[in-house]
């Protein structure tokens, strides 16, 4: 995460000493080309400052429609969600040993989401205007299944006052992730020079972070040995092995599966206020580069929601808190003129988000309790962050 925050940083330094360095050049190119600068006498006439030209400016909207495809970082939260045991040892023992870890939340790989990006905006001849934009990706997905393994090793999740195996010698644990994020703003904008925006106003952010666990592939039979069957000549359930799950007495009827035994769900509703800037690096022609830097503070009405197995009865918990949040985000873009109206734009834009609720990160937040059977959720967990990072392609119409 370390070298992302790294590489982040440097690109948004990079593009901020690009802009800066537009903006004060187009200062000093019109001081360059003033009648002092060329030697004329305007003793008789007032001293004037005028960052731009606002008689060579014309009132325009732009409307841009756009595919944004992104994927996520995933390393923020560090909670171990498979750890095994050699099958040998008995099921009391997956409860109360030292277990390895072999699988962890920072191990999920999910792929690209792509999503629609909505762009309008205005400017005056009198260098003020206005931005409207909106996109979203939904459902960016990654699950990974442990197991079943030869010779057998028993699965275990933990969590405080929880643990979970799997129920029969022939499955393996199944862990899977979803997000999604969406995002809409409102900003006023003012020209500073000809190719320099400066941008101030209202930001919402919705990001949704969703973790299942569940037994692959799902049980066939009721497993009897749970709740006091057999295999004969072991002392109570806790002595079983996982070998011996799989002798017919271990079983009752068939059945189609059961619920995961493990869900929890985050949402994160971000408002608050947002400023940044936007400028044109280069013009090559009909070529031209430019990009953006924002950065906003928000109040996050969070929530967590958790649906617990025991004993295969499902039990609900869940928490909600507000907490202050930050986001950071830059866009380089690239765009082409096809026609006097009409240009084609591409670009990489990153997004990060700080101070948010990821959903494992609410596992040491759950607590399952057996005097009576109950599941609680101890609070909201929002202190990980997100990184989103892709690209974008669309066209832009001028009018």
């Amino acid at each position: 995460m370390a070298i992302k925050r790294y590489r982040l940083r440097l690109v948004i330094e990079a593009l901020a000493l690009v802009l800066g360095w537009s903006y004060f050049d187009a200062l000093f190119s019109a001081e360059l080309s003033s009648p002092i600068a060329q030697g004329v006498d305007v003793s008789s006439k007032p001293f004037e400052m005028n960052v731009y030209d606002a008689s060579k400016s014309i009132s325009h909207w732009n409307f841009s429609a756009e595919a944004i495809a992104l994927s996520r970082s995933n390393s923020s939260v560090n909670q171990p969600l498979a750890s095994t045991l050699p099958g040998s040892s008995s099921f009391a023992q997956t409860a109360s040993i030292p277990a390895s870890e072999v699988f962890n939340s920072n191990q999920f790989q999910q792929g690209s989401a792509v999503g629609p990006k909505l762009t309008l905006d205005y400017l005056g001849d009198s260098g003020y205007g206005f931005e409207l934009s909106y996109f979203n990706v939904n459902n960016l997905n990654a699950s990974n299944t442990i197991g079943p393994s030869n010779p057998g090793n028993w699965y275990i999740m933990k969590a405080p006052g929880f643990w979970q195996t799997q129920d029969f010698a022939y499955q393996g644990m199944k862990w899977a992730s979803t997000t999604s994020l969406y995002s809409a703003e409102a900003s006023a904008k003012f020209k500073a020079s000809d190719s320099f925006n400066f941008l101030a106003g209202l930001r919402w952010l919705q990001l949704k972070d969703g973790l299942v666990g569940s037994l692959s592939p799902a049980d066939q039979n009721v497993p009897l040995w749970k709740t006091g069957g057999c295999p004969p000549g072991v002392s109570g359930i806790g002595g079983i092995t996982l070998s011996q799950t799989t002798q017919t007495c271990a079983a009752g009827a068939a059945i189609g599966g059961y619920p995961p035994f493990w869900s929890t769900s985050t949402k994160n509703n971000l408002l608050g206020l947002q400023i940044g800037a936007q400028g044109t690096i280069l013009e090559i022609g009909r070529l031209s580069f430019g990009g953006s830097l924002k950065a906003g503070i928000f109040n996050n009405q969070v929530t967590q929601s958790n649906d617990v197995s025991i004993t295969k009865i499902m039990y609900s918990a869940s928490a909600t808190s507000n907490q202050i949040a930050y986001s950071g985000e830059g866009v380089i873009q690239m765009k082409y003129l096809l026609a006097s109206d009409l240009s084609i734009k591409m670009g990489y834009q990153l997004l990060w988000l700080d101070r948010v609720a990821l959903a494992p990160g609410q596992i040491p937040y759950v607590y399952s309790g057996t005097g009576p059977t109950s599941v609680t959720a101890r609070g909201v967990n929002a202190s990980s962050n997100i990184l989103f990072q892709g690209g974008t392609l669309g066209l832009e119409y001028s009018f």
